[in-house]
Parts: structure tokens; sequence; C-alpha cells
């Protein structure tokens, strides 16, 4: 009997969770860095009491996000680990600001608990065998990158490398 393999859904190469992943980083960070450029601009919005340093927070994690999102788009491995260093530091800030302990001064605790809950799914889902195998590990087939590999190292080393 052989083995069938499981059915993988794709969109552009991407698996679905990649896709997904992406989609939300991509809203959460739009509407994070909208939110924290409003509060930095009107300062003195009257629906949501908040200070300079969450307006700069929120701003700058939905840059991050933004910035992450596209990068893990394409593979790249620098997403996978700024998006992990990002749902970290968001867990901890929040998991602060609900145990009231120090922490970013304005963080609003309703926002605290889904926040925790998304980025612990994040991570759970970025630290997959196979998820983290994409990025931090080089495609075997990649004929052209083994060509210009061994290129290099002859010209550096100064000897063939098979």
């Amino acid at each position: 009997m052989s083995k069938k393999q499981p059915l993988i859904i794709t969109y552009k190469g991407r698996s679905l969770g990649i896709v997904i992943l992406v989609v939300a980083q991509l809203i959460i960070g739009a509407i994070h860095a909208f939110f924290g450029l409003l509060l930095l601009t009107y300062e003195n919005l009257s629906f949501f009491p908040a200070t300079t340093v969450y307006d700069v927070y929120t701003f700058v994690f939905g840059l991050l996000a933004l910035v992450f999102a596209v990068f893990i788009w394409q593979g790249k491995k620098v997403g996978w680990i700024g998006t992990v260093a990002v749902s970290l530091f968001v867990i901890a800030a929040d998991s602060l600001t609900i145990l009231d302990l120090p922490s970013i001064p304005g963080i609003p605790k309703f926002a605290g608990f889904t926040e925790i809950v998304y980025s612990v799914l994040v991570l759970g889902y970025l630290l997959q065998n196979r998820i983290r195998r994409k990025y931090f590990e080089p495609e075997k087939n990649n004929l052209v990158q083994q060509h210009f590999e061994s290129i290099s190292n002859y010209l550096y080393f100064g000897l063939k490398v098979e």
C-alpha cells in the first residue's frame, strides 16, 4: 500500500497557514500603525486615555508587524525571527500590564488578553518544525544557488569545493 500525501492548500506557492498569518499581520499592523499615528498626532483624543510612550509603542508595533509580514510572505528568515520576537514582546508587555506590574504605560488591560492569545497562536504556528524549516533550511534543489556558492568559495578560498 502506498502512503497518500495529505492535501496541502496553497496560494502562490505558500501554504494556507502562511497566507492567513500574513493577512492577519497586515490587518493588525495597519490598524496599529494608523491608531498609533492618530494618537501621536492628536494627543487630546477624549475617547482613549493614552501616554506618549504607548502612542509610539502602538505605531512602532504596527510598522514592525507590516514589515515582518512582508518578509514572511517573501520567505525571509528575518520575517520569521521578527514576528517571533514581536510576539514574545507583546506577551511579556501585556502579561505585565494584566498583572499590574511595571510595563509600557497606557496599555489597556481589556486588549491584553486577546493580544496574548493571538501572539500565542502566532508562536504556536511559527514554531512548528515544518514551518521553521522553511525559513532556516536552505533548499537542496536550487542548482543556481549551489553553483554560485561553489564559484564564490573558489574565488574566496582559492580552491574548488564540490
